[in-house]
């Protein structure tokens, strides 16, 4: 049996940590995620899964009462990949529709449109030498660029860092993600630079993929 474990924990003005377990069952993963607060314990959400890769996800978060769904397909255009995804949580009255087209294999442009808000991102994905991404973004509602660059080291390692211009938040992770190895990680650090006391947003998430 093939199961994942999950932990993350992020340390802002109301710290919270996220327990997460994944279980696979055929040809789909069966989930349970739990989140409390750190300082007073509380339990903030219990939410359960059903996931099939490449697929489709169904969750229900048993705190928030809400239903949600996500479906994924893939279609060829002009032999070229096209993914799509559509995504809807019912009582946040939710709706996004994300298309994916890679029109050569260091280029991917991607649209995201959500429904409810009527806001609309585009963002372009350029891999250099399979080590360097670079990955500028475009918020039509907002009329903001953000920008994100991230480089493969040594192996499974990847140091990314990005810029928000609209919140002016910048951020730096650190991680190591691969479904060869056991353990993967990631650590995170943000700071909003508008404002006085630049206090950085400190998070960690460890995930352990187990055969037993």
């Amino acid at each position: 049996m093939e199961a994942t474990l999950k932990g993350c924990y992020e340390v802002d003005k109301n710290p919270e940590a996220t327990a997460t377990i994944a279980v696979k069952a055929g040809d789909v993963k069966l989930g349970a995620s739990v989140t409390t607060t750190v300082h007073t314990p509380s339990l903030t959400d219990f939410l359960l899964s059903v996931h099939k890769p490449d697929s489709f996800v169904v969750d229900y978060s048993v705190s928030k009462k809400n239903f949600g769904f996500k479906f994924m397909n893939k279609v060829k255009v002009g032999e070229r990949p096209l993914h799509l995804t559509y995504e809807q949580k019912r009582s946040e009255n939710k709706t996004v529709l994300d298309g994916a087209f890679e029109f050569a294999p260091a280029n991917k442009a991607t649209l995201k449109y959500a429904f409810d808000s009527k806001t609309c991102n585009l963002k372009y994905t350029y891999v250099h030498k399979e080590l360097t991404t670079f990955e500028p973004s475009y918020d039509v509602a907002k009329n903001t660029w953000d920008f994100a660059v991230s480089r493969r080291l040594h192996g499974d390692y990847t140091l990314k860092a990005s810029y928000q211009t609209f919140d002016k938040v910048f951020c730096l992770e650190w991680a190591r993600d691969s479904k060869h190895v056991e353990r993967c990680f990631k650590i995170s650090a943000s700071v909003k630079l508008d404002e006085q006391l630049k206090t950085p947003k400190l998070g960690a998430e460890t995930t352990w993929n187990l055969n037993m």
